[in-house]
C-alpha cells in the first residue's frame, strides 16, 4: 500500500514537470518570458484547479453516497454558467476591482447555487434524496434562466460566453495563482479536517451518529466549503468537466476506498491530471490551442465508461 501511494505521489509530480515542456520548444530570446510568465503561471493555476475539483469530487461523493456525484450535483456550474452570461449579455463594465467582471459574476452565480443546496443539506430533517433533488432543481433553474438571457442577448455576447463555458486556462503572470492559492487552500484545510467524520459517514449515517457525528452539519460544511473553492476555480477558467469525477475513481483503484488517502490523493492526482490535459490541449494542433474543458471531456467520458465496465467485472 505504501508503494502505491508513493507511486502515485512520485507520478503525478514526474508528469506535472514534464508538462511544462510541451508544446513548442523553448528558444530565442523570449524563452525566459514564455516559461516564468506564461508556461509556468499557467501551469500553477491548472494545478491548483485540478486539485479542488478532484477533492471537491471525492467529498460529493462521499457525502452523497453517489460514485457518480460531481462538483456540477449541487447547481454550480450551472449557476457560474448563468452569471457569466448575464454579465456578458447585458454589458456590465469588463473590470471591477481588477477583476473581470465575467469572473465575478460566475462566482456569485455558482456560490449562490451551490449555498442554497447546502442550506438544504443543514436542514435536520432533509434526507440525501431531498439533497439531490434540490441540487438538480437549482441546476434546471439556472439553465432555464440562462436559456432566457440567451434569447435577449446579442450574437457578440454570445460568442464570448460560449468561449468562457468550454473552460480554459491561458495565462499571462500570476494574478490567477494569487487568487486561487488562499481558496484552495483554505478548502482544502477544512476538507481534509473532515476526514474522519468522512470515514464514518462511508459506514452510513447511523455509524456515524453512533461516533458522534452530527450529519447534517458535516453535509453542510463540506458542501459550503466544497463549493466555495469550486464556484472559484469554475469562476476563474471556466467550467472544466469530469477532473471531479474521474480523478477519484482512478485513486480508489490505485490505493483502495480509505478516506483516508483517497482525500490528499485525488488532490495529488488531480493536480498533474490536469497539467496534463492542459499540456495535450497545447500540442495536438500545432499553432493552434484547444480548450482544455473539451479535452477533459473527451477523455472523462470513455475512461468512466471503461472504469465502470472494469468495476462490474
Amino acid at each position: 500500500m505504501t508503494a502505491r501511494v508513493l507511486a502515485v505521489i512520485v507520478g503525478s509530480l514526474v508528469v506535472a514537470t514534464i508538462s511544462l515542456f510541451a508544446g513548442p520548444a523553448l528558444e530565442g530570446a523570449h524563452a525566459p518570458f514564455v516559461l516564468w510568465q506564461l508556461r509556468v503561471p499557467r501551469l500553477l493555476v491548472g494545478m491548483l484547479v485540478g486539485a479542488m475539483l478532484s477533492l471537491a469530487g471525492a467529498s460529493f461523493q462521499i457525502v452523497f453516497n453517489n460514485p457518480l456525484a460531481t462538483p456540477s450535483t449541487v447547481g454550480t456550474l450551472a449557476g457560474a454558467t448563468l452569471g457569466a452570461l448575464a454579465a456578458l449579455a447585458f454589458g456590465i463594465e469588463p473590470e471591477v476591482g481588477g477583476l473581470p467582471i465575467t469572473t465575478l459574476a460566475a462566482f456569485a452565480g455558482a456560490l449562490s447555487a451551490s449555498l442554497m443546496v447546502a442550506g438544504v443539506a443543514s436542514s435536520g430533517r432533509a434526507r440525501m434524496g431531498d439533497v439531490l433533488l434540490a441540487g438538480i432543481a437549482v441546476s434546471l433553474a439556472a439553465s432555464a434562466i440562462a436559456t432566457g438571457v440567451q434569447y435577449i442577448a446579442d450574437s457578440r455576447a454570445l460568442f464570448a460566453a460560449s468561449r468562457w463555458s468550454l473552460g480554459q486556462l491561458p495565462q499571462v503572470g500570476y494574478r490567477g495563482v494569487a487568487v486561487l492559492s488562499p481558496v484552495v487552500l483554505l478548502t482544502s484545510i477544512v476538507l481534509l479536517g473532515q476526514t474522519r467524520a468522512l470515514g464514518s459517514l462511508v459506514l452510513g449515517e447511523d455509524a456515524a451518529h453512533a461516533q458522534g457525528v452530527h450529519v447534517p452539519r458535516l453535509r453542510a460544511l463540506v458542501l459550503g466549503a466544497a463549493s466555495l473553492g469550486v464556484a472559484t476555480c469554475v469562476a476563474w477558467c471556466g467550467p472544466i468537466a469530469f477532473v471531479g469525477l474521474i480523478v477519484p475513481h482512478l485513486v480508489r483503484l490505485a490505493v483502495g476506498p480509505s478516506v483516508r488517502l483517497l482525500l490528499p490523493l485525488s488532490m495529488v492526482l488531480g493536480a498533474a491530471f490536469l497539467a496534463v490535459c492542459d499540456a495535450l490541449a497545447r500540442s495536438l494542433a500545432p499553432g493552434r490551442e484547444l480548450p482544455v474543458g473539451v479535452l477533459t471531456a473527451a477523455l472523462g467520458a470513455p475512461a468512466l465508461i471503461l472504469l465502470m465496465v472494469r468495476q462490474r467485472s
